[in-house]
């Protein structure tokens, strides 16, 4: 055994796959009052309880990307960055080596080099102390590559001449093709192309040069050459016959008519792994060829034999991503045999329609293409590192592949930013495959470098959480000297997440929110009302420019009418999970409530078969417009009989309604109609009315009963009776961000389809999410508490004691104010340029007359809170409406309160690029902005124009009086 690697962090999630599926009502409840507060504290109660969060775990919490900057590490650095992580909240770190940082040369570590492999080991031993799990990207940078990887097993493309001769006559022509040479850089440094040693990976000054691609002036070995007369079959095969000059000699044979000839190339597509740490440097791998991912893997076999790897949960893929470059990774050394292999004939006969756009050849390669990036790259990686114990996690999107189905080779699934709908293709995979996690990267390039707040950080993770994901992966942290001047190393696309921005102190406030609500959604099961159908065979039909088609990620992520239709379902409160052709004829689909078939052209006749066949078992079948039309691909026309006596079978039973056609087929039916809601209204499919009051939610299946996660999407305050489609007894609320939890009111109902609903009374504010869980068993607790205001609240007029407790460059004097006002208008210069936390102290008395609560509004807050009343933290806020719920037995005669308000970085790195201070010292990426009106006289990123931002407790800070509420029995 090369490699010793135990698994500490196991994914042994429990399931629920008997649980009572929850029914669905469309009955809607409209809000009535205004609410008064965001936050609650929850009250003490005398009642006990034994309700309670599910546990947490490392995979509970969120994780960070761990840059490595040139993999300048030690081991007292390590240890004091994953301690700094574990203090806030952090679960697990993910180590990507990325490019390095100029001044440190001497102490780069190359990659996997024993140096390198030991500090590994220390980490991973680290992270068994602190109980921080430990993922490893397979490589630095994205794609995967290095410079171990050969010209024949890097990234090819396929290149092609068109030769023509006339019968009879003889061809003279060379059959060459010189590759034309490209040379594309990521940083600043420009070179000539003929300066640059070969291979690529020997030139010594890869780091500076920060190459994105190179291909040089080069003659392509020959592939095939093939000879048609009239442009059409059968071809004669003629590659046996050029010579090493490219030189034919062949007579075209006599008779009327022209041949055409048809030379393709292995092209070198030149893709260098892009943001590569030192000694990483070289060539992406042919992600279509298991030998060429072999080879590359045997480098780190080779890197951890004989060493101690024990707790490294997972290897990590981040994302395809090699063809956003001149051209296309579209072909490898094999790819003939293959696409014989797959689609039953031989491409080179067919190379007009291939080259001529027809869309049956067409599809079948980019079907090919996608189904060796599945068999020759995805499955084979996961099976050397399940081998070795440890899982991948795996980015499949930007790749030209039907990624739901990578997604599914895949042990964790993982998106990017790229819409709830493109998230939707890594959680479903999840689902249909009983995957406990389904992850994804979020906060990558947010905002402007260092004005991305932590309101805005939990917005972006309530995106993902709403689209099915349930372990979040921040983009990231970067590994930092102790000794590095402030802002310390820092990655180009990242929200700066280390304890050099101020906002750290208060970060652990929004990781303690993420792990509450990832206890939920990695408890039970997904609990979506219907499968989708993934049309991807549409997409590969489609001529266009002939490019393959990328799916997951930029404008058009899903790349079909999956997507209209998915938006459609969502709108309309209908959750879903995308199913592919291989998900269909494989997965679990019964606990669905309908299959929906966006408008579909193309469909592979098993897939229509297999529809038939879940018909006759009782599946209900929604099409939106007509049912598919044909069989896909060149020997499509062979099947097509039986795709249309499949057809037949339908159309037969169909009954018109109006719009709608209904098609009885054994226990089930076919329903189509012109749109979703003419679907949903002929198949009264239950639909979560909830979102016309603005919320937004996403539902899983637990032991204890239907859990949702909900979040109030609206500009205006929840307060009102939410319906529910399902049936429970009770209804516990669980608040992530106070971790308050209760039960909440609830009262039974029906709709006007006699569906079960629950309706429950809610108090969200703008921005604000919760949780609800519909129980069947008689877990105890306290009763949730509601609150409405009672009068005006009265604002707190003694004067504010400033102090300025951490932050730089300088602390501002102390200062007392009987106004409340930014500290950059109030502290002077200092203030200006300062970014840190201060103290915000006063003292009042008990409001008069009696009161269960009180609701402390702070007004405005730039940018982050800890509340503090008479010595006890009542709570940290990071998002407005800033306010917290005050037990009255918490108030005192004379009562102190402090408040810890923390500013963003913004003020402090725009005074260091005012002076001119070097801090942007990295190679490759060295911080572009991510503003036009950002980038400097010098392309790079620059704060100097930026007026200082508001800091501080703005106020104004009012005390007002809460009564309970009673939730009103009747609408």
């Amino acid at each position: 055994m090369l490699l010793t690697i135990r698994r500490s962090f196991v994914c042994d999630f429990p399931h629920a796959h008997d649980i009572p599926r929850p029914r669905r009502s469309p009955r809607l409840m409209p809000s009535r009052l205004l609410l008064s507060f965001a936050l609650l504290i929850a009250v003490p109660s005398a009642f006990a309880t034994d309700l309670a969060w599910p546990a947490v775990r490392p995979e509970t919490k969120p994780w960070t990307r761990w840059w490595w900057l040139g993999n300048i590490a030690d081991e007292k650095s390590l240890t004091a960055s994953m301690e700094a992580c574990a203090s806030v909240g952090l679960g697990g770190l993910e180590i990507t080596p990325i490019y390095g940082v100029h001044g440190y040369e001497k102490q780069f570590v190359p990659f996997l080099s024993p140096r390198w492999v030991g500090l590994l080991e220390h980490t991973l031993a680290e992270g068994r102390r602190l109980e921080l799990g430990i993922d490893l990207a397979n490589g630095t940078g994205w794609p995967f590559g290095g410079p171990w990887v050969t010209d024949r097993d890097a990234a090819h493309y396929l290149a092609h001449r068109i030769f023509e001769v006339e019968a009879g006559s003889s061809f003279t022509q060379r059959v060459a093709f010189e590759q034309k040479p490209v040379l594309r850089f990521a940083g600043p440094r420009r070179v000539a192309l003929d300066t640059l040693k070969q291979p690529v990976a020997t030139n010594d000054n890869l780091q500076e040069l920060a190459i994105d691609q190179v291909r040089f002036k080069t003659p392509l070995p020959l592939v095939s050459l093939m000879a048609y007369r009239d442009n059409t079959g059968p071809a004669i095969d003629l590659t046996d016959r050029v010579d090493a000059r490219g030189e034919l000699n062949w007579t075209a044979p006599a008779g009327s008519g022209r041949w055409t000839l048809y030379a393709l190339f292995l092209g070198q597509h030149g893709k260098m792994v892009e943001r590569a740490a030192p000694g990483a440097e070289g060539y992406a791998i042919d992600h279509l060829s298991s030998t060429a991912l072999d080879h590359y893997l045997a480098r780190f076999d080779e890197a951890f034999a004989g060493r101690d790897l024990s707790g490294l949960r997972a290897f990590f893929n981040d994302s395809y991503e090699v063809d956003d470059s001149e051209g296309e990774s579209d072909f490898t050394p094999r790819f003939f045999a293959e696409f014989q292999r797959l689609r039953g004939y031989d491409l080179r006969q067919q190379l007009p329609r291939f080259f001529h756009g027809d869309e049956q050849v067409l599809s079948d390669y980019r079907e090919t293409v996608s189904d060796l990036l599945l068999e020759q790259f995805t499955q084979p990686w996961r099976a050397w590192a399940n081998r070795r114990g440890v899982l991948i996690r795996n980015q499949a999107h930007n790749a030209p592949a039907n990624i739901l189905d990578l997604y599914v080779a895949s042990d964790i699934p993982e998106q990017e930013g790229n819409g709830r709908l493109a998230m939707k293709l890594a959680s479903s995979a999840a689902h249909l495959t009983g995957k406990p996690l389904a992850a994804a990267e979020i906060a990558t390039w947010l905002n402007e470098h260092f004005l991305t707040t932590l309101s805005e950080l939990k917005d972006n993770a309530d995106d993902f959480f709403l689209g099915g994901i349930n372990h979040v992966v921040y983009h990231g942290t970067a590994l930092s000297p102790a000794d590095d001047p402030w802002p310390g190393f820092q990655f180009y696309a990242s929200v700066e997440l280390s304890p050099a921005n101020p906002f750290w102190q208060d970060f652990g406030a929004l990781n303690t929110y993420v792990a509450r609500v990832q206890s939920f959604l990695q408890h039970g099961e997904g609990d979506e009302d219907v499968l989708l159908y993934y049309n991807i065979h549409d997409r590969w039909a489609e001529r266009g420019n002939g490019a393959m088609p990328h799916f997951g990620h930029g404008r058009d992520p899903i790349g079909t009418s999956a997507a209209a239709t998915g938006a459609a379902l969502l709108e309309r409160g209908v959750g879903f999970d995308f199913i592919s052709d291989r998900l269909l004829a494989s997965a679990p689909v019964s606990r669905y409530r309908a299959i929906v078939l966006p408008d579909t052209r193309h469909m592979p006749v098993d897939t229509l078969a297999r529809l038939v066949q879940l018909a006759s078992d009782g599946a209900t079948v929604l099409v939106v417009g007509e049912l598919p039309r044909r069989a896909p691909g060149f020997l499509g026309p062979q099947r097509q009989p039986e795709f249309d006596r499949l057809l037949a079978q339908i159309r037969a039973r169909l009954e018109r309604h109006g719009d709608t056609s209904i098609a009885p087929v054994g226990r089930g039916r076919f329903i189509l109609a012109p749109d979703v809601d003419a679907l949903l209204a002929a198949s009264r499919l239950p639909q979560e009315k909830l979102v016309s009051l603005g919320l937004e939610y996403v539902r899983r299946r637990t032991p204890e009963g239907a859990a949702y996660f909900l979040v109030n999407r609206s500009d205006r305050p929840l307060d009102a009776w939410v319906p529910f489609n399902t049936s429970a007894d009770r209804a516990a609320q669980f608040e992530p961000m106070t971790g308050q939890l209760g039960l909440a009111a609830l009262r039974k109902n029906q709709d006007s389809a006699s569906h079960a609903v629950s309706e429950v009374y809610l108090q969200l504010a703008p921005g604000a999410s919760t949780i609800v869980q519909f129980r069947h068993d008689t877990a105890q607790a306290p009763a949730w508490s509601y609150w409405r205001a009672n009068g005006e609240a009265v604002e707190l007029r003694e004067p504010w004691q400033v102090h300025f407790v951490r932050g730089g460059p300088q602390l501002p004097a102390d200062a007392s104010l009987t106004a409340l006002s930014s500290w950059t208008d109030f502290a002077g210069d200092l203030g200006r340029a300062f970014s840190g936390t201060a103290t915000y102290t006063t003292t009042f008395p008990r409001p008069s007359g009696g009161a269960s609560a009180f609701e402390l509004d702070l007004g405005h807050v730039a940018d982050s809170a800890r509340v503090t009343l008479n010595g006890r933290e009542l709570a940290t806020l990071i998002r407005a409406p800033w306010r917290v719920t005050i037990p009255a037995d918490q108030l005192r005669d004379e009562n102190t309160l402090t408040i810890s308000v923390t500013n963003l970085a913004a003020n402090r790195i725009a005074d260091l690029d005012r002076r001119g201070v070097t801090w942007k010292k990295f190679y490759n990426a060295n911080m572009p902005a991510r503003r036009r009106e950002n980038v400097g006289p010098d392309g790079l990123f620059t704060a100097a124009r930026w007026t200082p931002r508001n800091s501080g407790l703005l106020g104004p800070v009012k005390l007002g009086v809460l009564v309970p509420l009673q939730p009103p029995s009747t609408p």
